[in-house]
């Protein structure tokens, strides 16, 4: 178990988007999140407490987390110095970066002399089949984006809330670093090995009672040219009953992509509902959830209006204005 309360370290990070993971902790696991530590020069700002690794220790921190997720997920040697202090000063680590903690020998030979324990959350820990596509018992709805960090994670999270609330059985199955460090479990899917990748979504949502619904965490888009393969294991191995398009509309190009334009949402319908059909023929596309933390509210309201009656489906922000109308969808399969 990683140790709470958490410092999020937010490193150099250059845009509150490359800071994801520690959003998400602030988010949904307010309670775990201290507060933050900085680089000079970051660019994302939490709005937490900022502390130095004295004070966080001092008001009970156990774990710094590298609440930074980078192209090509890497421990800068920049941060080097905070992570071999903190460890240093009794701190345990917890990553869900590509570069793994046990694999730097500094932070290793930091550890053992100071009995700190280094904690990779994108690490498999199971020996995943490859997948069968056999139908499983129970439903399974997943967000699928028209890119990258759009709020696919926040979509089923705020879902699987809002069901709670309404009485119904549902699941948040993690398939990223941050809804595991969230949750505490999950499936860390882009570091599974390609063959078992849908296999390992079909392990994470198992048969199940018939009115449960597992809220599968999407990942990437099957637009974007660098992480698309991740987004069809969930595809294929989750067997959605039901898709939900996510989309941010503010966005000029594909994150990290600039000679990539943004799909339409259209095309997001037209070309995920054949590819979920293959292995679910009943999959229905049956709501969208925009990402409007870049408009005003006034905004907002109009934007999703507008899509709603583009679409013919219920638009909602379930993080800023709550998923009623996409459960009410689910509710109504």
């Amino acid at each position: 178990m990683i140790e709470t309360p958490y410092l999020l370290f937010l490193g150099d990070a250059p845009d509150m988007l490359a800071a994801k993971v520690a959003i998400g902790i602030r988010d949904w696991r307010p309670e775990n999140a201290i507060g933050q530590i900085r680089l000079p020069g970051c660019g994302a700002d939490l709005g937490l407490t900022e502390m130095s690794l004295a004070e966080a220790k001092e008001a009970g921190a156990k774990t710094l987390v590298i609440g930074v997720a980078n192209r090509g997920g890497v421990i800068s040697a920049a941060w080097k110095e905070v992570l071999i202090e903190a460890l240093e000063m009794g701190y345990d680590l917890a990553s869900g970066l590509h570069n793994l903690l046990r694999d730097e020998g500094d932070l290793v030979a930091a550890a053992q002399t100071h009995g700190g324990t280094l904690h990779d959350v994108r690490v498999p820990t199971d020996g995943y089949p490859i997948a069968n596509g056999v139908k499983r018992s129970g439903k399974r709805c997943l967000a699928v984006g028209t890119d990258c960090s759009v709020g696919k994670m926040y979509t089923a999270m705020a879902m699987e809330r809002d069901m709670h609330a309404r009485g119904m059985k549902a699941t948040f199955r993690a398939t990223g670093q941050t809804g595991i460090l969230i949750t505490g479990h999950g499936v860390p899917l882009d570091a599974v090995i390609a063959d078992f990748m849908a296999g390992s979504v079909e392990y994470l949502t198992p048969d199940n009672d018939a009115d449960h619904w597992d809220m599968i965490e999407g990942q990437g888009s099957l637009f974007h040219v660098s992480y698309s393969g991740v987004t069809m294991a969930l595809i294929h191995g989750g067997q959605p009953d039901a898709l939900i398009l996510c989309h941010e509309p503010t966005r000029e190009h594909m994150r990290g992509l600039p000679g990539y334009k943004l799909q339409s949402l259209e095309k997001l319908r037209d070309t995920a509902l054949p590819l979920a059909q293959i292995a679910n023929p009943d999959c229905q596309v049956v709501g969208i959830s925009v990402n409007t933390q870049h408009l005003s509210e006034e905004d907002a309201r109009a934007y999703l209006a507008e899509v709603e009656g583009r679409m013919g489906l219920p638009a909602a922000d379930p993080y800023r204005f709550g998923s009623d109308k996409l459960v009410d969808a689910l509710a109504a399969l």
